[in-house]
C-alpha cells in the first residue's frame, strides 16, 4: 500500500480533560482533532509538495483529493490514571515503576477520512500488559536512554517491542501492534467500513 507520512502537530494538551474524561473518549477526541487539522491542511494545498504528483495533476477535485487519511492517538492507563508521553526521564521512571504492581493498559484510537467524499470512520482498541513485579524501572529506562531509544516519545514510556523491556513482560491481553500504537485489526476493520460507506453512497447516485 502506497502511503505518505504528513506531520502536522496540534496542541494535544489543550484538548480534553485528563482528570475526568474516559480514556477511550479522550483518544477519540484527539484522533478527530488531528484529522480535522490535517484534512484542512490538505484541502488548503499546504501539503501539495508532499503528496503524490499523479494526484495533484488531476483536474477533477474528487480525483485530486482521492486519499484515505489516517490519524491515531494513544494513552496508557495505570491504576485509574491516564499517562501520556512522559515529559522527563524522571517521569518516565515513575510511570514504569508502577507497572510491576498495576498492569498498564494502552487505549488507542484510529480515525480514517476519505478526503474526496468527507466520509469518516473511527474506533478504539485496548490492550493490557502484565509486567513482572521485579521490573527495575529506573535501570530499565536508563538502559533504553543509553541506547538512544525514544522513551519520551512513547505514551507511558512503554516500549514493549524492545528486547530490554520484553524480558519483564509476562503476557499481553491484546496484540503487540495495538500496544505499539496502531492496531492492524482495527485499521482493516475501519477500512472495510469506510469502503462500504463509499460504495453505498455511489450506488445511491446511480
Amino acid at each position: 500500500v502506497e502511503f505518505v507520512k504528513l506531520v502536522r502537530p496540534i496542541d494535544e494538551k489543550a484538548i480534553g480533560d485528563r482528570d475526568s474524561e474516559e480514556p477511550s473518549a479522550l483518544v477519540s477526541r484527539l484522533g478527530h482533532a488531528k484529522m480535522d487539522h490535517l484534512v484542512q491542511e490538505i484541502q488548503s494545498g499546504r501539503c501539495d509538495d508532499e503528496l503524490p504528483n499523479k494526484e495533484r495533476s488531476c483536474s477533477d477535485e474528487n480525483d485530486k483529493y482521492n486519499y484515505v487519511v489516517l490519524t491515531a492517538d494513544q494513552v496508557v492507563t495505570c491504576d485509574g490514571q491516564i499517562l501520556e508521553k512522559p515529559e522527563s526521564l524522571s517521569e518516565a521512571r515513575d510511570f514504569v515503576s508502577r507497572y510491576g504492581t498495576h498492569a498498564p493498559s494502552t487505549v488507542g484510537s484510529v480515525v480514517l477520512h476519505h478526503v474526496a467524499t468527507g466520509r469518516r470512520v473511527s474506533g478504539t482498541d485496548t490492550a493490557t500488559i502484565r509486567f513482572r513485579s521485579d521490573t527495575p524501572a529506573a535501570t530499565l529506562v536508563d538502559q533504553l536512554v543509553e541506547r538512544n531509544e525514544p522513551v519520551l516519545s512513547c505514551a507511558g514510556g512503554l516500549m514493549v517491542e524492545h528486547p530490554l523491556v520484553k524480558q519483564y513482560i509476562t503476557g499481553i491481553d491484546g496484540t503487540e501492534d495495538s500496544v505499539m500504537g496502531l492496531s492492524k485489526e482495527l485499521v482493516l476493520k475501519l477500512l472495510n467500513e469506510l469502503a462500504d460507506q463509499i460504495r453505498a453512497a455511489n450506488n445511491k447516485k446511480e
